[in-house]
């Protein structure tokens, strides 16, 4: 397991489509939910993203733009347009609302499209994103990131519009897993864009020790690792590894490991309300509660007793406590 690939597996899509707007000029679509990660694409057409302080993007077809909550934002023909905003969040056709048949602006596949022709159609796709795991890549991107047209995200986009335009049984899933295609796709062209300044973790992926390293402590997070195994199971010397994982990453393998574990392990406190803090101790690799207890403290700022309690008391749209996010590592370009 590659770092990313355990990162984007707490960033999913479950029934999150939803928005698929066939639009004509003018138009404003204020999405007023605040997720923490939203997707827009825009299959034909074009339009404005207007973040909340943050300034307009232009998305063409085929662009994509992700946006980063808890803000929200708006989707208009035009910067400054004159069309009464249409407030779009829980009732914007969730499945709850009657799935991908009950979406706002929602085309009988059957019906004419002789005046779509200068028609904009967008997929809107909401990410939970909920966890540590997920707060972990939240923290990398920037509040707005624009992806242009000819990447890789061109077929899949290709595939979605297809699939958004029939109606079979199925397609809240397939059109799910379709958009994580794009999420993923969309992050990979972003992070590996020259001037991004992407997460250490990211560009040490592709390095023969680093990246091995790091594979290594994602597959096996509670393994006794010292850098002398590490450095052995990655086939070079101890001194090669600590310096190369510390140049690439910004910090030495033993120090990411244990941040890791403390992410891995705040989950785990709020995933398992009923698994004691020894458990959690031991699933992350610590034998001794006392030592992991010690370490979770000193990486996130409160014992894990207090943050399971700090952040169950708050309200699900909440930010967990401020001390409890101490020392959550994330790097912002």
């Amino acid at each position: 397991m590659d770092a990313f690939s355990d990162l984007i597996r707490g960033v999913r899509a479950h029934g999150s489509l939803f928005g698929s707007s066939t639009l004509t000029a003018p138009w404003a679509l204020h999405f007023v939910d605040g997720a923490p990660l939203t997707l827009c694409t825009v299959l034909t057409g074009a339009g404005w993203i207007v973040p909340e302080h943050e300034p307009p993007e232009r998305v063409g077809a085929h662009e994509t733009v992700l946006v980063r909550g808890p803000g929200t934002f708006t989707f208009v023909d035009e910067v400054g347009t004159g069309a009464v905003p249409i407030v779009c969040g829980t009732d914007c056709a969730t499945p709850e609302q009657g799935g991908t048949r009950h979406r706002l602006g929602w085309h009988d596949p059957g019906g004419s499209r002789d005046d779509e022709s200068g028609a904009t159609t967008l997929i809107v796709g909401a990410y939970p994103a909920r966890g540590e795991i997920g707060r972990r890549l939240l923290e990398a991107l920037p509040v707005v990131l624009r992806v242009g047209a000819g990447g890789a995200t061109d077929p899949v986009l290709d595939v979605l519009a297809a699939e958004v335009a029939v109606d079979a049984p199925g397609q809240q899933v397939v059109l799910d897993r379709l958009l994580d295609w794009v999420l993923v796709c969309t992050l990979r062209e972003f992070f590996d864009r020259p001037g991004v300044r992407s997460p250490g973790w990211w560009a040490a992926q592709r390095d023969p020790v680093a990246g091995n390293a790091l594979r290594l402590l994602h597959a096996e997070p509670a393994a006794p690792w010292t850098v002398a195994a590490l450095a052995e199971r990655a086939g070079v010397s101890r001194a090669t590894l600590a310096k190369r994982f510390s140049d690439l990453v910004g910090e030495p393998p033993l120090t990411y490991l244990t941040r890791w574990r403390m992410t891995l392990a705040a989950d785990l406190l709020l995933e398992q309300p009923s698994a004691t803090v020894a458990h959690v101790a031991r699933t992350v690799g610590y034998s001794d509660p006392f030592g992991f207890s010690a370490a979770f403290k000193r990486v996130r700022g409160v014992s894990p007793s207090e943050f399971r309690r700090l952040t169950t008391t708050a309200s699900p749209e909440a930010e967990p406590p401020v001390a409890a996010r101490a020392g959550s590592g994330g790097r912002r370009p």
